[in-house]
C-alpha cells in the first residue's frame, strides 16, 4: 500500500545508505564545474541555486545546458523570468557554493557583494560569468535539461585563478599539469 499526501517526490528515496546506483557512482568519478545561476522573480527578489550538471555548446548562437531539480524555487523563478546569469565559481569559493546549495541557514545572497543586472544578480566577487536567456528545458531522468542562450561573457584573464569543480562528494581546484 503506497502513501500519498500530494508532495511531488524524485525516486523512492534519493537518500537511500547503502549501494549507490551505477550512475551515481559514475557521476561521482567525473569531474564537474562548480556554477552558481542566479536570477530575478517577478516582483525582482534575487534567487539563486548551485549548479555543477552543465555544459557549454558552441555554435551559433552559442548555447548552454544544464540539469536542475524540478522541485527547486530556482526553476520557479527561470521559468518566469526567461532570464539568468551563471557565475563559474573559483577554488577560493567554495562557501558560496555551499550558500546558494542552501547547506547554511538564511538568504544565500547575505554577506556577498551583489550588483543588479537585467538578467539576474550578479555576483561581484566571481570573475567568470554569463548572462543568459531561457531558450527550453526538457524532463530527463529525475531532473530538468534547461537550456539557454549565452547573451554575453565576461571572463576576466588571471593565469592565476583556478576553478572549483566538484568530484567524489568534495569540492576540489583544478590546475594546469606543470611543464
Amino acid at each position: 500500500m503506497g502513501f500519498d499526501d500530494g508532495t511531488r517526490r524524485i525516486g523512492t528515496d534519493p537518500f537511500l545508505v547503502g549501494e549507490p546506483d551505477p550512475a551515481r557512482r559514475l557521476r561521482g568519478r567525473l569531474t564537474a564545474p562548480v556554477t552558481v545561476w542566479t536570477a530575478y522573480d517577478g516582483d525582482r527578489t534575487p534567487a539563486g541555486i548551485t549548479v555543477s550538471s552543465m555544459l557549454v555548446v558552441e555554435g551559433e548562437p552559442p548555447e548552454v545546458i544544464g540539469l536542475l531539480g524540478p522541485l527547486s524555487d530556482f526553476w520557479d523563478v527561470v521559468r518566469e523570468s526567461k532570464q539568468f546569469v551563471i557565475h563559474v565559481l573559483q577554488a577560493d569559493q567554495a562557501r558560496i557554493a555551499d550558500q546558494f546549495a542552501l547547506r547554511y541557514p538564511g538568504d544565500p545572497f547575505e554577506g556577498l557583494s551583489v550588483s543588479s543586472s537585467p538578467c539576474g544578480p550578479v555576483l561581484d566577487t566571481v570573475a567568470v560569468r554569463a548572462t543568459c536567456s531561457f531558450s527550453g528545458y526538457m524532463e530527463i531522468g529525475y531532473s530538468l535539461l534547461v537550456r539557454a542562450r549565452i547573451d554575453d561573457v565576461v571572463a576576466e584573464d588571471d593565469d592565476d585563478v583556478y576553478p572549483l569543480v566538484h568530484y567524489r562528494g568534495r569540492y576540489v581546484t583544478a590546475r594546469p599539469r606543470p611543464e
